[in-house]
C-alpha cells in the first residue's frame, strides 16, 4: 500500500505543489473520490475548492471499463476508440449512455452546488485532483473542457497514482502534471490504498463547503468527516 486513505494522499500532493501557493490557484476536484483528496491540497495551499463534473462512459458488461466520458458544460463525448473496437460498441450505446452520464451530472450539480454558480476560472491557474487514474478517459475529457473553455490560464493535473503511459499521455493535455507515483504493474487504482472506502455524497457537501468557507448546509451536516 502505498497511502493509507485519500486524506494521506491529498497532503502528499500539497507538499509538491507548494510552488504554486503564490500563484493564488483554484482546486477543482472529480466527485466523488477525487473531493477528499482536493480537500487536503486547497487546505494546504491555502486556495477555494470547486468541482469538475465528470461522468465515465462505462463499457457494456463493464461498467468500470471507460469507453467514453463526458463532463459539465462540455459537449463533446470523449470515446476510447480502443476500447470501443475492441469490444465492438455501438454509438447507440454510446449515445445512450452518454445521456444516462450526463443526466447523473445534472443531478450532483444540484445535489452538490446548491444551485451556486461554480467558481469563476477566468486568468487563474486550475489545479485538477482525482484520486487516482486508471484509464485516463475520465481525467482527460476535465482537462480538455478546461483547456477549451480557454478560461484558466494555467491547468495542473495533481493526481496520487497513475500507470505510466496513461501518466505520460495526460502530461500533454495540461501545463504540468504531478503524479506522486507511477507503478508498473498497475491493477486498480483502489489496490494503493490501505482504506479506499467509497466517498458517499455527504461527505462531498461536507467537504466543499468547508473548502468554500462558508455555513455548512443541511447535507454537510449529515458528514463528520475522520482524520
Amino acid at each position: 500500500m502505498m497511502f493509507r486513505n485519500r486524506t494521506e494522499a491529498g497532503r502528499a500532493l500539497a507538499r509538491r505543489l507548494g510552488h504554486l501557493r503564490e500563484a493564488a490557484p483554484v482546486v477543482l476536484a472529480l466527485p466523488r473520490g477525487g473531493v477528499p483528496v482536493g480537500f487536503e491540497v486547497a487546505t494546504a495551499l491555502p486556495a477555494p475548492l470547486d468541482l469538475l463534473l465528470v461522468r465515465k462512459v462505462g463499457a457494456p458488461g463493464f461498467p468500470e471499463l471507460a469507453a467514453g466520458a463526458v463532463a459539465e458544460q462540455h459537449p463533446t463525448m470523449l470515446i476510447n476508440e480502443d476500447v470501443v473496437r475492441d469490444l465492438g460498441i455501438s454509438r447507440s450505446y454510446l449515445e445512450q449512455e452518454a445521456a444516462r452520464q450526463r443526466a447523473e451530472i445534472e443531478r450532483r450539480r444540484g445535489l452538490y452546488r446548491h444551485g451556486r454558480a461554480p467558481l469563476p476560472l477566468e486568468g487563474r491557474t486550475v489545479i485538477l485532483v482525482d484520486d487516482g487514474v486508471a484509464t485516463g478517459a475520465t481525467v482527460r475529457v476535465a482537462l480538455q473542457a478546461l483547456a477549451q473553455s480557454g478560461a484558466a490560464r494555467r491547468i495542473v493535473l495533481a493526481v496520487p497514482v497513475a500507470p505510466p503511459s496513461v501518466a505520460e499521455a495526460l502530461r500533454g493535455f495540461c501545463d504540468e502534471a504531478v503524479f506522486l507515483a507511477t507503478p508498473e504493474p498497475f491493477g486498480a487504482v483502489g489496490s494503493f490504498f490501505a482504506d479506499f472506502t467509497q466517498v458517499e455524497d455527504a461527505e462531498v457537501i461536507a467537504l466543499l463547503q468547508r473548502g468554500e468557507g462558508g455555513p455548512p448546509s443541511s447535507g454537510a451536516a449529515a458528514f463528520r468527516p475522520g482524520r
